[in-house]
């Protein structure tokens, strides 16, 4: 077990480590096993959700109130075997004197899941416990975890305290007598007045005692929990909420009922008496960036829904790296680190997913919603810099490539590793910073016109009733639910109404970018592309149409020329959006790269040279595919594939059958000779070969200038060639083709 992976979970992991060192676990079987012990909140929302609401709410921190609860879990990794674990049993191993404390079974039922989505996705809940401490000081909980292979022990220490207040807390952290300044700037957030402003009328609306367990420290009705919290005081001194809302209903609080109203210190650390009368020790107050710290009072649907959204979010599920240089955007603590300036090898290594703290700074207000960086953002070519990004600045810190594309691509080594990094979506709304064969390469306009870049789209709002809401927009970042149920797919394109008209879907039609002769959505023909270009990448000429990094397996056997392709073909996959961030780029960088590996700069299917040879330029119109500037009918690409030239007439088939200056003649026998004679069949075979799942159909056109109409019912593929046997019109020419549905 490496001391990376040490650093994740803390003391509890630390202790697990310090038992292997001593031998009693077998070493290899517990590295695998990963065990740990999480504090589990339970929130507003998950009360009603599990019908548990003789509960109480639990912050899910290390640092409680008396009376109130600690779920303990203990979780391992969540491939090892659930056979593989025997019991894991909890003993209470040192608690305070006085203290008449014990663990108890956990009123959590088998139905109510581990609270991190992460744990959900990659963790294994194999036992549960409940304290509610009654004396100030500190409990240790074990976990032994019996496994098949050994036992591993696991504690955790609960510190109960009382609540204190902010004068306590100020005394301390407004820069006075400690380095750290929190007090001060936490004063300019909306946390810091909510109560005093509401409870005053101001600015007005609904307002009850309802709210005020949220709104002041330590508030718990709970019998149990007697700790000096804002019901305990309000008690004590015979305070009743006021029945209206207006002004002075705050001045004629009592000052030690200030001192525990609004959202303070204490809501988000717990409360601070041990960590005030130990002078400032930092194992008996509580500091962590998971979304549970928030969630305690935010998760409370209807109006409180920024945890439901955003545990429907990639971010909820971060992935979990342990180098400093990775930890800047894979992990809450790591990314508020990098925001603060702090070198990256100092950055914090603890796990947390990318939750409410690694975007919003809880103690200051400088930026709008107390983001952490919303300035401009440099991109990793060094020249680009992006300035008009809104709110949107602030998700260009990460989702953007990890190269310096040009340099990058024209000296790496091919290997499995090669490519842009994930997410270079900052680049490709800036059209920037992809390998541009020294091209201009258009770009789209969203970079120029809408306002909040990322946010502008991704955190649309939706109402309560919307059947995409918590699953789209907002905290979630998604503009697409597939739906479930009766509810159909929700694709958010109100933000592109504006611009682009009554569409229903991302995939709307502009133009056959992919030049393949049928006119589909732009994120379809965006893929068309991408198969295009794969095709051409090692194994060249074998199809990889599942659009995504793993599609192609680069090594260092690659050729410089398919590197740099690769690396376009990979920074439009990782991007995601298939040409709604950036259409225009996305395009001109493919087109670019497949015209590099093919010699077609304009991707037309003529090699730009044959074009040249007989035009003088590729652009010019008589060189285009379907023109014929011979005036005999017959078109560029057929003469190409021929081998003849196309400014002469005539055009003699490898079959005999021979067509001049465009003329029909009656059906015959072919004269050796006799360039006169076109020999009409009555029918036509077409044979293709055809992959199983998919459908083909055949459509047929008399000009090759278009029209193309469908020639029969789709025919259902085998995996086998096919054999279609159509009748032609008589006495005229008929083209073929076969697209795939």
């Amino acid at each position: 077990m490496n001391n990376h992976r040490t650093k994740q979970y803390g003391t509890t992991r630390l202790a697990a480590v310090a038992l292997l060192a001593l031998g009693t676990a077998a070493p290899l079987f517990a590295a695998s096993l990963e065990p740990r012990i999480e504090i589990r909140p339970l929130t507003p929302q998950e009360k009603k959700d599990y019908k548990l609401t003789t509960l109480q709410v639990a912050t899910g921190l290390s640092t409680v109130g008396l009376g109130q609860p600690a779920h303990l879990e203990a979780l391992v990794n969540g491939e090892v075997p659930a056979t593989d674990i025997v019991k894991v049993t909890w003993s209470l191993t040192g608690s305070p004197i006085g203290s008449s404390a014990t663990l108890a079974e956990s009123p959590l039922g088998a139905d109510v899941p581990t609270y991190k989505m992460s744990d959900r996705e990659r963790a294994r809940l194999v036992g549960r416990t409940f304290l509610r401490p009654d004396v100030e000081g500190q409990y240790t909980i074990t976990a032994a975890i019996e496994t098949t292979s050994g036992t591993t022990n696991l504690t955790q220490t609960i510190t109960a305290a009382r609540y204190v207040g902010l004068t306590t807390c100020a005394y301390c952290h407004s820069g006075g007598l400690i380095a750290s300044n929190t007090v001060v700037p936490w004063m300019a957030t909306k946390h810091a007045h909510i109560f005093t402003r509401e409870i005053d009328g101001t600015p007005g609306g609904h307002y009850s005692q309802n709210c005020i367990s949220c709104h002041t420290v330590g508030y718990d009705a709970n019998t149990n929990a007697v700790n000096g919290g804002f019901d305990d005081v309000a008690k004590q001194l015979g305070w009743t909420f006021p029945k209206e809302m207006t002004n002075g209903n705050w001045a004629a609080m009592p000052k030690e009922l200030q001192n525990l109203a609004n959202i303070q210190c204490e809501n988000c650390h717990g409360p601070g008496s041990q960590h005030a009368s130990s002078l400032g020790k930092a194992d008996k107050i509580s500091k962590t960036f998971a979304s549970a710290d928030c969630a305690h009072c935010h998760d409370s649907l209807t109006h409180h829904f920024r945890p439901a959204e955003w545990n429907n979010s990639r971010h909820a599920i971060a992935v979990q790296e342990e180098s400093t240089s990775c930890v800047g955007c894979h992990q809450g603590p790591g990314f508020a680190d990098r925001a603060a300036g702090v070198p990256e090898a100092q950055r914090s290594q603890h796990y947390e997913a990318i939750g409410c703290a690694a975007c919003h700074d809880p103690h200051d207000a400088t930026n709008p919603h107390q983001l952490r960086m919303v300035g401009p953002v440099t991109l990793m070519d060094k020249k680009t810099t992006i300035t008009e990004g809104g709110n949107g600045l602030l998700c260009m810190n990460c989702h953007m490539s990890r190269r310096d594309a040009k340099t990058y691509a024209e000296t790496t080594a091919g290997s499995n590793r090669f490519g842009p990094h994930h997410g270079p979506q900052a680049d490709m709304l800036a059209g920037a910073n992809a390998y541009t064969y020294d091209k201009v390469i258009a770009s789209s306009a969203h970079r120029d016109v809408v306002e909040d870049s990322c946010v502008t789209c991704h955190m649309q709002p939706r109402e309560s009733g919307d059947p995409g809401f918590t699953h789209v927009g907002g905290h979630t970042f998604n503009l697409a639910w597939e739906g479930e149920g009766t509810n159909a797919p929700v694709h958010l394109v109100e933000a592109c109404v504006e611009c682009h008209g009554e569409i229903e879907n991302f995939d709307f039609v502009r133009q056959d970018y992919d030049n393949d002769g049928v006119l589909e959505g732009v994120q379809t023909e965006v893929r068309g592309l991408l198969d295009k270009l794969a095709y051409m990448l090692p194994p060249v000429g074998v199809a990889k149409t599942n659009h995504s990094p793993s599609n192609i397996a680069i090594n260092n056997t690659w050729s410089r020329p398919h590197l740099k392709a690769a690396y376009n073909y990979l920074f439009v996959v990782e991007d995601g959006s298939y040409g709604i961030h950036n259409l225009s780029y996305a395009v001109g960088l493919l087109k670019a790269s497949i015209a590099d590996l093919s010699g077609d700069a304009n991707n037309d299917t003529l090699p730009d040279a044959w074009q040249v040879q007989y035009f003088g330029s590729y652009n010019d119109p008589m060189a285009a595919p379907n023109a014929c500037p011979a005036g005999d009918g017959v078109p560029n690409w057929m003469k190409y594939n021929l081998g003849l030239d196309p400014k002469v007439p005539g055009m003699a088939l490898p079959t005999g059958v021979v067509w001049t200056n465009g003329k029909q003649l009656t059906a015959g026998p072919i004269n050796p000779g006799d360039t006169n004679v076109v020999a009409i069949f009555t029918a036509a075979e077409v044979a293709f070969t055809t992959e199983a799942g998919k459908n083909y159909q055949i459509q047929a056109c008399s000009s090759l200038s278009g029209g193309w109409q469908n020639i029969g019912q789709p025919i259902a593929g085998t995996g086998s060639t096919v054999s279609y046997v159509t009748p032609t019109r008589k006495d005229a020419q008929q083209f073929f083709r076969v697209i795939v549905q």
